[in-house]
């Protein structure tokens, strides 16, 4: 049974693909998992492979959904883009980019913030 923290997630990450797909993007995976990485979902447009991070939150209480990706957040998600291009050697040729897109579900139109093409200094 799905908790609603669990069930904002997912109606965050979908809200996200659609996000994505108006700008171009074609879906290529949702939730993929290893034993030590997740990647909310992947998605592509050319030849860029875009890692996306989903923060969905209906409070700005502490501050926004960005503030969770910390250093060490991170470093897990470049091991998973690391770990993923590993395994899928059809996207050799495509440039991997890492994405956070915060979800903001304060009113009845969710507002998207995207920060584009982060860095572990970021």
């Amino acid at each position: 049974m799905a908790t609603g923290k669990k069930k904002l997630g997912d109606w965050g990450e979908e809200l996200a693909l659609k996000f994505y797909e108006e700008k171009g993007f074609e879906f290529v995976a949702k939730n993929w998992r290893r034993r030590f990485a997740e990647i909310d979902l992947i998605i592509k447009k050319e030849n860029n492979l875009v890692f996306v991070e989903v923060k969905t939150r209906t409070k700005k209480l502490f501050g926004g959904g960005e503030l969770a990706v910390d250093y060490r957040k991170r470093q897990k998600l470049f091991g998973a883009v690391e770990l993923f291009m590993q395994e899928n050697a059809e996207y050799i040729n495509y440039c991997p980019r890492l994405d956070v897109l915060v979800v903001e579900l304060f009113t009845l139109r969710p507002n998207f913030v995207l920060f584009e093409n982060i860095g572990l200094d970021e």
